[in-house]
């Protein structure tokens, strides 16, 4: 399967949150292959967004932001690293925090790594769904977009989904704007 290309990413944030939602996320590691269908994101944009990492200036932490959209952006909150992926045009900042998905591929290897057998919930939140995935700091500033790549999200079936919004989660102070989009009625979207 070929991954999304960059002009997907490359547009704003919000859009590209909701349009995540129906694709697969795919991980190929040395331990095996691991999928699932997207089901929840978050958008954070720059200045003006007091809950993104790049609402103030360009830091160690954040300055892939700045960059090209399609790039891994990983970081640890809580002991937990968060997958995220950079949007819109280099210089603008944005990313999308990919929240839940629903697991497809390497199910035994995914509950081995999360040490659970409930399959609802091995990826349903940023923390489990990395754990789940096998993601972590190795993979930031992985391009997402390159077919070699280890992770990549692929446009999947494409099947109509109908996507509910909401305001961030675990966000004190954020934008008015509902930001949190998910997949209405999956049963993997987190809690």
């Amino acid at each position: 399967m070929k991954p999304l290309t960059r002009p997907f990413y490359e547009r704003d944030t919000a859009m590209v949150a909701r349009e995540l939602l129906g694709k697969v996320l795919i991980h190929h590691s040395l331990k095996g292959t691991t999928s699932g269908k997207i089901v929840e994101t978050e958008a954070y944009y720059g200045k003006g967004d007091p809950a993104s990492r790049a609402s103030r200036k360009r830091t160690k932490l954040n300055w892939l932001m700045w960059e090209k959209g399609g790039l891994a952006f990983v970081y640890m909150v809580h002991a937990q690293w968060l997958f995220n992926i950079t949007t819109e045009r280099e210089r603008v900042p944005g990313a999308v925090l990919i929240r839940a998905l629903e697991p497809f591929e390497g199910l035994e290897l995914m509950k081995r790594r999360r040490g659970t057998s409930e399959e609802r919930n091995l990826a349903a939140g940023p923390g489990k769904l990395t754990q789940a995935m096998g993601i972590t700091y190795a993979h930031h500033g992985q391009d997402i977009t390159n077919p070699k790549s280890e992770l990549m999200i692929t446009s999947g079936g494409d099947e109509p989904v109908k996507i509910a919004c909401s305001h961030r989660i675990g966000v004190s102070a954020g934008l008015k704007r509902k930001l949190r989009f998910y997949i209405q009625g999956n049963l993997h979207v987190s809690k």
